[in-house]
């Protein structure tokens, strides 16, 4: 693709491999063996971590354990762990720079998409804080004149926090700060591939004085660390972000314990034209939706369904803007797509990209690999298929890359079945000027979110979450926050009123 955008190495000058330990019981804690990642990006060592295993899992876990009955966060006031989770807002904040680098070579994003991840979580934090000193209840005084009753929420405990590589600071943002504003203690085991920012937050934590074994992380694998920290007795509750086939393994690992599980998982996510739709910025929408964090995005828009009728002007013009989009270095602040997370992964989008033109679809553009001159080939082309049918892999199945599929549609009845057509509910999207096809699409979309004429805005205040095999329960706002507290009833007599139950037995004996 003589006509693409690509930005070779800015032969930046990268920092020494970050080495992380874990940390436990508010102690940084070294283990015996250690694990290495190399940079998708630029082939180096870039941080050097602790390996975890059943001993140090353990630990944590009896730490937020010990943490959370003793009360130390627990039964503080809101207003002690608000202030503590805006000190922690303003250091993320102090700290863009250091975490985004490391999250960047770790990751291979593009560091503009690094800063603003880190930038963002800092706002997660802050409304998390407006939670923590806004929680309440229910009273009831209409029982009677003698009964009053409360429902209570409170923090549901133990809460084991695993993340996923693509937004390793991001997600866990979505998840700690609203569990530390419930009152919760935790443990945390971040992607092997991308350790190095939750550590980075744990210095934070510690720098605005969490008490020890409040937030606890160990470091490693899904053996044997996050199969502990899913099925261990002294575990409440588990949320995880990652695969769908991962998260149903979790789910039944921890049926033994019926503790709580939330998950958000897979997407498969449609944007849906109308003819009349404003293209120009449907169009921006689409490249920015499939192309953003290389897309490794649960809520890419991989899949588009156009109009019949508009179907070769729109396919024509995504097709051109595609190649504006800037790929390359992702330490160069203007490229937009980076690196493939692994050699493995970029092997499995290619796979699905050569089946479906082997099924008949039309690769319009890229569907290769990409080197970079400076950087090697872990990259992957801007690719856009069409000609694609619902039964083909690549209409169903998360590819987890720059691969945009395109299918066409008649009517709103035909394009809400092509949406709904997939096991996974994350999002979706619809283009029309109609408020009523817009609405009506909205209720029919089997999704747990649903854009009108934008793609991907968050605020904290919305709760995010699936629907079907892309999960259950919900993240940030006040849903999200409630994911985290469990509720009671505590029912109270003030009177003396109540008639005994028992009664006197009569003295039928004569003297």
């Amino acid at each position: 693709m003589n006509d693409m955008n690509i930005h070779p190495s800015i032969k930046a000058n990268l920092p020494e491999p970050f080495s992380a330990q874990h940390l436990i019981n508010g102690a940084w804690t070294a283990s015996k063996d250690v694990f290495e990642r190399i940079s998708p990006s630029h082939g180096v060592v870039v941080s050097r971590s602790a390996k975890g295993g059943v001993k140090e899992t353990e630990a944590a876990i009896e730490a937020a354990r010990t943490a959370f009955d003793a009360g130390t966060w627990s039964r503080i006031s809101g207003k002690e762990r608000a202030a503590f989770l805006l000190k922690v807002a303003d250091l993320i904040e102090a700290n863009v720079e250091r975490i985004a680098v490391q999250e960047t070579l770790e990751s291979g994003k593009p560091i503009s998409q690094s800063r603003g991840e880190v930038e963002g979580a800092a706002d997660l934090w802050r409304y998390a804080a407006s939670l923590a000193r806004t929680t309440q209840g229910d009273s009831h005084n209409t029982l009677g004149e003698d009964m009053l009753a409360m429902v209570m929420k409170e923090p549901i405990g133990v809460v084991s926090i695993i993340t996923p590589w693509n937004f390793p600071f991001w997600i866990l943002s979505q998840k700690l700060p609203f569990a530390l504003a419930a009152g919760c203690t935790v443990v945390v085991k971040p992607s092997e591939m991308t350790p190095s920012s939750t550590v980075m937050l744990g210095e934070l934590l510690m720098e605005a004085g969490l008490p020890k074994g409040v937030c606890n992380i160990v470091l490693g694998y899904g053996e044997p660390v996050g199969s502990l920290m899913s099925t261990h007795e002294d575990v409440d509750m588990v949320t995880f972000t990652g695969s769908t086939p991962v998260g149903k393994k979790i789910t039944e690992a921890s049926s033994s314990t019926l503790k709580k599980v939330a998950l958000e998982l897979g997407g498969k996510n449609a944007q849906v034209i109308f003819p009349d739709a404003v293209l120009e910025s449907a169009v921006d929408a689409v490249v920015f939706g499939v192309y953003f964090n290389v897309g490794q995005c649960c809520n890419s828009s991989s899949r588009i369904i156009v109009h019949e009728d508009i179907a070769e002007e729109f396919i024509a013009r995504v097709v051109e803007l595609s190649k504006d989009v800037a790929f390359g270095d992702p330490l160069d602040p203007e490229t937009q797509v980076g690196a493939i997370v692994t050699p493995e992964h970029n092997a499995k989008i290619e796979a699905y990209v050569r089946d479906a033109a082997a099924a008949g679809a039309k690769v319009q553009l890229g569907g290769n690999p990409l080197e970079v001159p400076g950087l090697g080939n872990q990259f992957y082309q801007p690719t856009i298929i069409s000609d694609v049918s619902p039964d083909m892999a690549i209409a169903r199945e998360e590819v987890f890359g720059p691969v945009l599929t395109v299918l066409t549609f008649k009517t709103l009845d035909e394009a809400i079945q092509l949406t709904n057509d997939t096991v996974y509910g994350l999002s979706a999207g619809v283009w029309s000027e109609n408020v009523h096809t817009c609405l009506e699409f909205a209720r029919r979309a089997q999704a747990g979110t649903v854009w009108t004429n934008t793609w991907m805005d968050g605020y904290p205040e919305l709760a995010f979450g699936g629907m079907k095999e892309s999960g259950q329960g919900r993240e940030i706002g006040r849903y999200g926050f409630e994911e985290f507290l469990e509720v009671k009833s505590v029912v109270m007599r003030v009177g003396r009123t109540r008639a005994s139950w028992v009664k006197p037995r009569k003295n039928t004996r004569g003297n």
